[in-house]
């Protein structure tokens, strides 16, 4: 073996048992020193760019005018906002310098709205670490963290356990994976086919000031299928620039970062340090730690479980719980198709519930998320 495929192979630092121990140590331990948030405070520029960092265009997150008209006076944050305002919930972990992290799942409950010009701050600590088997990269962490929400009041207004994967970038690359046979892979789409997916978005319906009662709903009904996609590159930025990014910083402030957590630097091609962040925009990086290609992020791909949830419940409803698990990467050039079913529809606690379960697949047929969903809707006749 050449000394150059032996700096290749053993370029990313590993999971070690001190590292571990070391992880365990913080299981409980409220967490204090980290990164401050994409956003404090739920202004109207920064709930539209997040919105529209997801392809979201309701009127209630987003036109001040049409959302005065609605119970809430004034516009309300699309749920998933909370991931722009806490550095932990989307995936910023602590332990194991180096070690690539994989968003791969939250489970969230909201309490109340986050309405204009709230100010969110945060709790959190490191709930859990748990090992895995993956076809991915074979051994693996799961980190699972728990972050609540509260608002200016000190309302609590949301809480979330969210987890990542910690896995030798080293290992999933040169093993074989479940992507061995799409790593780079192009497939061009004819544009008839591009049509037809196209159709998806003229159809998607924002349910709005038409309120959707609970007795109008029967188990078994599907929820219009929503369209994510064709993936891009800049459909990835567009998400970061709603979402804040965790590693994404220039000039001065990447030093700082990279002085700080030396394992957040990794070399790109003229030796300099650069994020890890950027297997979401680098496609050589991104197949070197063993993904297929430039992917989107898992905080994105949860936000848009949700999105198909709001369009259907309108602005009378609110979304209680959602989870979303992460099956696998949607890299550049990948379309996804969410569906989603009433599961059940009950009574509790006075509220009038239904749950929907949802699930996520490439244009390809592969399982991309599966989801869930707890929404409350008005009742005719109920106060």
């Amino acid at each position: 073996m050449s000394t150059v495929q032996s700096v290749v192979e053993s370029r990313f630092p590993k999971i070690t048992e001190e590292g571990l121990e070391d992880l365990r140590k913080r299981i409980g331990v409220q967490i204090t020193d980290t990164v401050e948030p994409w956003n404090y405070e739920a202004t109207r520029d920064a709930i539209r760019h997040y919105a529209h960092g997801i392809g979201d265009d309701n009127p209630l997150w987003t036109d001040p005018a049409y959302a005065a008209k609605t119970k809430y006076g004034s516009i309300v944050a699309l749920p998933s906002f909370l991931f722009s305002t806490s550095r932990i919930v989307s995936g910023y972990v602590g332990g194991l310098a180096g070690v690539h992290a994989m968003w791969a799942g939250a489970d969230w409950t909201w309490y109340k709205p986050v309405l204009r010009n709230d100010v969110i701050s945060t709790q959190s600590y490191l709930k859990d670490l748990i090992e895995h088997k993956t076809r991915f990269a074979g051994r693996a962490f799961q980190q699972i963290y728990h972050v609540d929400f509260f608002n200016q009041k000190g309302d609590k207004v949301s809480e979330c356990d969210s987890w990542v994967f910690r896995t030798d970038r080293d290992e999933a690359r040169e093993r074989g994976t479940k992507y061995t046979d799409a790593r780079g892979r192009v497939e061009k789409f004819t544009n008839e086919q591009l049509a037809e997916f196209y159709k998806l978005y003229e159809k998607e319906e924002i349910r709005g000031a038409n309120a959707r009662y609970w007795e109008d709903v029967k188990e078994g009904e599907q929820l219009p299928r929503m369209m994510k996609g064709p993936m891009t590159v800049t459909g990835f930025i567009c998400y970061a620039q709603g979402w804040g990014g965790l590693y994404i910083r220039a000039n001065k402030l990447a030093w700082k970062m990279q002085s700080k957590h030396p394992g957040l630097g990794i070399k790109n091609r003229f030796n300099v340090p650069d994020c890890p962040e950027r297997v979401h925009w680098d496609e050589a990086f991104a197949l070197e730690v063993g993904a297929p290609g430039a992917y989107d992020y898992g905080p994105e791909r949860c936000s848009w479980l949700t999105h198909q949830v709001t369009n259907w419940i309108g602005d009378e409803g609110f979304l209680r719980k959602a989870k979303c698990q992460i099956r696998r990467h949607n890299p550049d050039g990948d379309v996804v198709f969410i569906d989603g079913v009433v599961s059940r529809k009950y009574v509790e606690g006075g509220k009038h519930l239904v749950e929907i379960s949802q699930n996520a697949q490439t244009h390809r047929g592969e399982v991309s998320a599966h989801g869930s969903a707890i929404v409350e809707l008005p009742a005719r006749g109920a106060r």
